[in-house]
């Protein structure tokens, strides 16, 4: 670990010390990889977590329309997940999935594995359990591939500080990185996030957003069939040390596009959450969070989730300013259908503008942004913005289940790491969580546990 990331490690020295990041991302490293322009411009792709998220990362890789592009690997621990993957993918992109049998790796050495297939300057996807990005992330760079890795990419203080290193030497490298917070790409939101930064809606005074919706990540007991590990990694989004649990891998996208609009990150977080009836689920969520996120400026972004049945859901966010206000998300994550009013009620005689309709999926535009990279070798690396969004994540998330108020400085130096020996599992391991004599998992108690969150 570097000087500028040890534990006393400041926000201020750390936004300087990772700034040079961006500075950095224009020079050569030790690896550089490919430009796809020649007569040889196929690009390869590994697929590592062939889950749901993972198999549609993939469809939109091989959607982009720029070039060749062939997925030749796949890994995951579960092989039914695998072949599910590798039958819908092959049945939807004849001719671009050439995946034999000596090419589908399971287990926990399954990212080595599919990556070694892939020469210097193809994409490795990164589809498992958040835990693992940092570990799969490191082999990528040592091999020179591009990647595109989901989000979170860290779920706690240590392995952001491990992600930060390894994204400014994936810089140095040239390689190019993409990350799952798709809304970024999304142009409606970017032309929205132009007109606030003109002053359309003038200074922006507060941000609220909304995830809520039915008991998503409730886990139940496991079955007597399968091992604690991969029951846990299976059910990773009840788990902290999985995912940092439902909080971080589903409300990261709304905290993320409300700080870019602000164009800032949170410097504190105070929070309220809750366990409410919970039958026999054993996760390690709360069912209720609202927290209260602070800017250097003083502004206040508030955020509420929830995952209870039969309760009013609502899936949106917003900005208010000192002239009006804009809507920054509609209802899930696409289309945005963005708008602008002069006032805060949001109602049709308010209205100042909309982004024309239909939208693009943001999902399709992410990749195909990504590949135009690699293909042209522009300056693109979004791992240091994607650990920061992490960190931010989880300090909202901290806040709750401490029921401390916490800063970012504390998130980022905090030596509580979930999953300390993440990189050394096999599929003979014992899980890092293990459950106590009545099959369940210890949980947040805010006020008591105050230094961790579990």
């Amino acid at each position: 670990m570097s000087e500028t990331m040890k534990r006393t490690t400041s926000r201020r020295d750390f936004l300087k010390n990772t700034g040079r990041i961006t500075v950095a991302s224009a020079v050569a490293g030790a690896v550089v990889p490919r430009v796809y322009a020649a007569e040889n411009n196929t690009i390869q792709l590994a697929l590592i977590g062939c889950g749901g998220r993972g198999t549609g990362a993939a469809a939109n890789a091989l959607s982009v329309k720029n070039g060749p592009i062939k997925l030749v690997a796949m890994g995951d621990v579960f092989e039914h997940r695998l072949k599910s993957s590798h039958k819908n993918l092959a049945k939807g992109f004849a001719g671009q999935v050439d995946v034999p049998e000596d090419r589908k790796f399971i287990g926990f050495d399954a990212y080595q594995k599919a990556m070694d297939c892939l020469k210097p300057g193809d994409v490795a996807i990164f589809a498992t359990p958040p835990a693992f990005r940092w570990v799969h992330f490191g082999y990528a760079i040592e091999k020179g591939l591009n990647v595109f890795m989901e989000k979170p990419v860290t779920v706690d203080g240590p392995t952001t500080r491990k992600m930060l290193e390894l994204a400014e030497e994936s810089v140095k490298k040239n390689l190019k990185v993409g990350v799952g917070l798709m809304i970024r790409h999304c142009r409606g939101r970017r032309e929205l996030y132009d007109r606030i930064r003109a002053g359309e809606i003038g200074e922006i005074i507060a941000m609220r957003a909304y995830r809520m919706c039915g008991r998503a990540c409730c886990k139940g007991p496991k079955p007597d069939n399968m091992s604690e590990l991969l029951y846990q990694v299976q059910q990773f989004h009840g788990f902290l040390w999985g995912s940092g649990g439902m909080f971080s891998d589903f409300y990261i996208h709304q905290i993320d596009e409300c700080s870019w609009m602000k164009d800032a990150w949170p410097v504190k977080a105070q929070a309220l959450g809750s366990r409410h009836y919970r039958d026999n689920y054993v996760d390690q969520n709360l069912d209720t969070y609202a927290v209260e996120y602070t800017y250097p400026d003083g502004t206040k972004l508030f955020y509420d989730g929830r995952a209870m049945s039969g309760c009013h859901n609502e899936f949106a966010s917003y900005a208010h300013g000192s002239k009006g206000a804009a809507i920054i998300s509609t209802s899930s994550h696409a289309p945005g259908k963005v708008r602008i009013f002069k006032g805060h009620h949001f109602t049709i005689d308010e209205l100042v503008w909309a982004f024309p309709q239909p939208e693009q999926s943001p999902y399709q535009l992410e990749w195909d942004d990504l590949i135009d990279a690699v293909r042209q070798d522009k300056p693109y690396n979004e791992a240091k913005r994607g650990a920061e969004a992490s960190l931010v994540t989880s300090m909202g998330r901290m806040a709750a289940h401490t029921g401390q108020i916490i800063t970012f400085d504390r998130m980022l130096n905090c030596e509580h790491e979930f999953a300390p020996e993440v990189d050394k599992l096999s599929m003979g391991s014992p899980a890092p969580l293990p459950a106590g004599p009545d099959g369940k998992y210890p949980v947040p108690l805010p006020g008591i546990n105050k230094q961790r969150e579990y």
